[in-house]
């Protein structure tokens, strides 16, 4: 049987319509130690008891959203509806993850940086900025997306750098060693 590593603090606060509560630390694991306060879960659904995963700052995970293995969410990110952040992912700043979205591997979603709508980011990619990722768009591997849209199907990866209020979409892939800037919003990628 796991050994639970948090508990509810008496601290609530409503977001909408749901109720979170503040985490609190019950033993130490990774770099957290007992009696840290932690972030604002809904339920014990929210966040696992197993690995180092961690809810801190002001942080909020509600709904069907799960954070587990060594996963971070922390400054005043959410997660919520069915999203999964999992692995060593982190989400952090005012990033949203939502809808059926998943964050995984070494991924980092951070700034304003919204996944959201059965998007994937994974292995070492970067989201930020104002960047946007859903519908079934991925970005994965060593790829970054700053301040653009990247949705449908379409797919960044290897070390692309997207930036600059581009789009890719469709079923436009954008990879390797790939510079994409916005020239002033105008440069749009999409699969003949």
């Amino acid at each position: 049987m796991t050994e639970m590593k948090y508990v509810f603090s008496d601290e609530i606060k409503l977001l909408g319509d749901v109720t979170v509560r503040r985490i609190k630390a019950l033993r130490d694991f990774g770099d957290i130690k007992e009696g840290t306060l932690g972030g604002w879960v809904a339920g014990t659904r929210n966040l696992s008891e197993q690995g180092n995963c961690w809810v801190g700052d002001e942080a909020c995970v509600f709904g069907a959203a799960r954070v587990s293995g060594d996963a971070r969410v922390y400054g005043n990110a959410r997660v919520y509806q069915s999203a999964l952040v999992h692995g060593e992912a982190r989400v952090f700043g005012d990033a949203r993850v939502d809808g059926f979205a998943e964050v995984y591997g070494q991924a980092q979603i951070y700034d304003q940086a919204r996944v959201y709508v059965r998007a994937e980011v994974y292995g070492r990619a970067h989201v930020y900025g104002d960047a946007e990722i859903y519908e079934r768009a991925r970005v994965y591997e060593e790829a970054r997306v700053e301040d653009s849209l990247v949705y449908g199907a379409a797919r960044v990866y290897g070390h692309a750098y997207v930036e600059d209020s581009s789009r890719v979409y469709g079923d436009a892939e954008i990879y390797d060693s790939y510079y994409a800037d916005g020239l002033s919003g105008h440069r749009i990628f999409e699969a003949l």
